[in-house]
Order: C-alpha cells, then structure tokens, then sequence
C-alpha cells in the first residue's frame, strides 16, 4: 500500500523512496538533512557524515520545503507530520530527542503508540483537546 508522508503545514510531500525527509537543527545550531525511514517503527537515520546526531540531544525539525517548524509548540519534544495510507488519514508524532524510540499514529479513532519509550508523552494523548496546552 503506497504511503504519503507530508508537511502539516504546506501540505508538502515528504517522502522520497522509502525514507521521509526532513531539516534539523540542534541547540548548537548544528544543521543537516536528515533521511527517516518511512516504516512507523523503524528508527533508521541517515545522515551526511558531516551532521552528526547525538543521542540524547533534542532537534528542532523543518519541513524541507516550506521551512515550518514541526515541533510542537505545545510539546516540542514531539515533531508532526500527516501521513496518507490508502483512503486512511494519520498524524504522525515522534519524539524530538535523538535515541528516544517513541511514535504515535493518530487517526479520528485511534492511538497507536510504537516504540519501547512511547509512554513517555502518553499522557499527552490521554487527556481532553482543552488542555493539552498546558502539558
């Protein structure tokens, strides 16, 4: 089944053969590309070897093509994306920080929480639309 993956704001496609394609940048201003394997589950990273992620270290990550922030602002520790499978719609959550093994797969019905470290913004996804602002 083909998968869509694009950008929450302009709507842009993300995906190029199988890895989502995304900008980064870290708190030191350290700035890179970063290729994502586009199977929910798989946390495969590419880099230029002259971008090096550092595990534990939080990004801040862009849409490539209209340069948006993905990071949550009520949660920058979780990065948004959509994905498009078929005739079904998902948001995409994954968690900011390098080596954290945490994504959500958002549909109007469900919560699929993937990864060994999910729970670690569970709670965020548990509690009314009103106040998730204030986590």
């Amino acid at each position: 089944m083909a998968k869509d993956y694009l950008c929450p704001i302009c709507r842009g496609h993300l995906r190029v053969k199988n890895s989502i394609l995304l900008s980064a940048k870290s708190k030191n201003n350290e700035k890179g590309l970063v290729f994502l394997n586009s199977e929910v589950g798989d946390y495969a990273v590419t880099t230029h070897s002259d971008f090096n992620i550092h595990e534990g270290e939080e990004y801040t990550f862009y849409c490539p093509i209209c340069h948006a922030i993905l990071n949550r602002e009520e949660n920058p520790h979780l990065v948004k994306i959509h994905l498009i499978e078929g005739n079904d719609k998902f948001d995409i959550y994954f968690s900011s920080l390098a080596g954290e093994k945490c994504t959500y797969k958002i549909s109007d019905k469900s919560i699929e929480q993937i990864g060994p470290n999910a729970n670690h913004y569970k709670q965020y996804f548990d509690v009314p639309e009103e106040y998730k602002k204030y986590l």
